[in-house]
């Protein structure tokens, strides 16, 4: 099985998740958004997958840098233009595999899939 694996390189949850791939012999595609940029209409893929609470991260520092007025009532539709504008304001890291998506790493939940 090959996987599409997005993050950021330098982020220590998108590392652990690459080092617990490659343990397993698991084949993936590494997609940098800092470099490459978010793609709206995936975006809108995961949200409508995973719900914009899950594939947006809030608790981020790029997040909570946004303007108050960015931050409030948010939806689908606004997230997603946060996330394109803002790669850092996704949740990492985010892999489409054969069937599904994982957004975030939780080791039980990546086994599950995965393992």
């Amino acid at each position: 099985m090959s996987l599409e694996f997005y993050g950021i390189p330098n982020c220590d949850t998108v590392k652990k998740a690459r080092k617990w791939l490659e343990a397993r012999g698991t084949d993936y595609t590494f997609h940098d958004y800092k470099k490459e940029g978010a793609d709206a209409a995936r975006l809108e893929k995961w949200v409508a997958e995973a719900g914009w609470e899950k594939v947006l991260n809030r608790a981020g520092t790029t997040f909570r840098k946004l303007p108050d007025e960015d931050k409030a009532d948010i939806d689908a539709a606004k997230a997603v233009a946060i996330m394109a504008a803002n790669p850092s304001c996704i949740k990492r890291p985010v892999v489409e595999y054969p069937g599904g998506l994982l957004v975030g790493f939780k080791e039980p939940e990546w086994e599950a899939v995965l393992g």
